[in-house]
C-alpha cells in the first residue's frame, strides 16, 4: 500500500511544507539519504501548542505535537523526492521535547512521531531514535522532530 493511502486510512493527508522560520531549507538530499530540518508542530500555519511539557503542555498534547512534527517531516521528504513510495527506510528520528526539569516522559512523547512513521511506512518505518529533553525550542514550541530516510534511486523513464 502506498504511504499516502496509509495516511488516508488514518484520516490524515500530507500537508504543505512548513516554511522555514530562519535561514535553512526543509530537507536536503545527499545520495540515497534525505535529512529533514527540525520540524515544529505547525498545523494550518500555527503551532498546535506552546510552552513546556510538564507545565503548560500535557504529555498527551505533546504526543499529538510530535505526530504533527512527523507529518510535517513527511511533507518535507515528499517535496524533496516527489513520491513517498521511494522511501525504503526511516533510518533515524530525533525528537526534542521542551520540558520541565522533572519531566522524564520524553520517550513516550516521541512515540507520537515514531508510531505515525511506523503506520505510514510499515516495516520500513522502524527506526533508530533519540528523545532529548531541552529547556526551550524555537517559537516556544513544545516539540521539534527531525528525520532521516533512505530512498530508492529514481528509475529513468523508458
Amino acid at each position: 500500500m502506498h504511504p499516502e493511502e496509509r495516511l488516508a486510512e488514518l484520516g490524515l493527508t500530507v500537508p504543505e511544507v512548513v516554511a522555514p522560520v530562519a535561514s535553512y531549507v526543509p530537507a536536503v538530499r545527499t545520495g540515497s539519504l534525505v535529512l529533514t530540518s527540525g520540524q515544529l508542530p505547525m498545523r494550518s500555519g500555527a503551532l498546535i501548542a506552546t510552552g513546556k511539557v510538564g507545565d503548560q503542555v500535557s504529555a498527551e498534547v505533546a504526543t499529538e505535537c510530535a505526530q504533527q512534527c512527523a507529518l510535517n517531516a513527511i511533507a518535507a521528504v515528499k517535496a524533496e523526492v516527489g513520491d513517498l513510495s521511494r522511501v525504503v527506510r526511516v533510518v533515524k528520528v530525533v525528537a526534542f521535547i521542551a520540558s520541565t526539569p522533572d519531566f522524564t516522559g520524553q520517550p513516550q512523547v516521541a512515540n507520537g512521531a515514531s508510531e505515525l512513521l511506523g503506520r505510514v511506512f510499515g516495516d520500513a518505518g522502524v527506526h533508530a531514535r533519540s528523545a532529548v529533553g531541552v529547556p526551550v525550542l524555537p517559537l516556544d514550541a513544545p516539540v521539534e522532530v527531525e528525520i532521516m530516510v533512505e530512498i530508492v534511486a529514481q528509475t529513468p523513464e523508458a
